[in-house]
Order: structure tokens, then sequence, then C-alpha cells
């Protein structure tokens, strides 16, 4: 069962990246392999929704229970699908001078054997991808190297 954990350090705040990753309505325009998304309840606090995947003619379904911690922890539940389980966490810690630090956690099994063998082999790929994408939508949304902190004001970081 893939397990991973990543922790960056992005030039955008934690309110950027807390409305980025809740934002789920918006993951078939940036990320890779999410073929349809369909959002049935949304609110400040939760949200449940059902999204097709597919990669290499596969396409499987699931359904999600997003916990919305605004604006520092975003909690997915898994509730349906191909999956034995899956357990989804981001956590968005505000950072000295701006931006903020992103710790991502995902932790998953198939129920299928075939499914289980195609993920171990591609997991450490796929994951690089998605996080990728999510970096490139921030860059995208909030431009690259600038922040806004809670307070309104901007700030810039290098390297």
């Amino acid at each position: 069962m893939p397990r991973h954990h990543e922790t960056r350090e992005l030039p955008y705040s934690a309110e950027q990246m807390f409305a980025l990753v809740t934002d789920i309505a918006r993951y078939p325009e940036f990320l890779p392999w999410v073929v349809a998304l369909r959002v049935r309840a949304d609110s400040d606090r939760e949200a449940v929704a059902d999204m097709i995947v597919g990669f290499k003619g596969l396409r499987e379904s699931f359904s999600c229970r997003v916990h919305k911690r605004a604006p520092d922890k975003v909690v997915v539940d898994y509730i349906d699908g191909p999956m034995r389980h899956l357990n989804n966490e981001w956590h968005f810690t505000p950072l000295d001078g701006g931006g903020c630090k992103v710790d991502f956690m995902v932790d998953f099994s198939f129920r299928s054997r075939v499914f289980e063998a195609l993920a171990g082999q591609m997991f450490d790929k796929a994951l690089r991808k998605m996080i990728a994408a999510f970096e490139t939508r921030a860059d995208a949304l909030y431009g690259a190297g600038s922040v806004t902190s809670s307070d309104g004001r901007s700030a810039s970081l290098s390297g």
C-alpha cells in the first residue's frame, strides 16, 4: 500500500494554498488523470465529491469527503470506490517573511491486485506530477514569487 509524505516551502500564503486545494471543482482543469469531477455538497467546513480518474484506458470513479479547517488543514476521507482505503492530508503553516510550508501526506491501497501493482510501479512518478500540477496552478493563480499575507500586504520571496 503506497504512502507518501512531502514538505515544500512555497511563496504563497497558507490562505492562498488552502483556497487552491479546497477548490476541488477546478481539479479537472489542472490535475493530470482527473477526467471528471462532480461536487455533491460544498460548504466552508466540508465538501463531498465524486471523481473519475483515467490512465491508459483505465477509468475508475470514487467518492470522498473533504474536511476544511481554514486556513491550515485539509483532510480527505474516502467514501466509496475501487480502493480499500485512502487518507490524504494537507497542512499549511505560515513562514516568517511570507509564504508557507505545505505538508502533504497520502496513504492508500486498492482492492484490486492489478491496480495495486500498477500503483506501486507508477506511484512516485504520478505523485511528483500531481504535486507539480498544484505548484504550477499556484503560480498561475497567484504569480510566481509573490505572496499576499492574511492582512492583505504583498511580499516577495526569492529562490
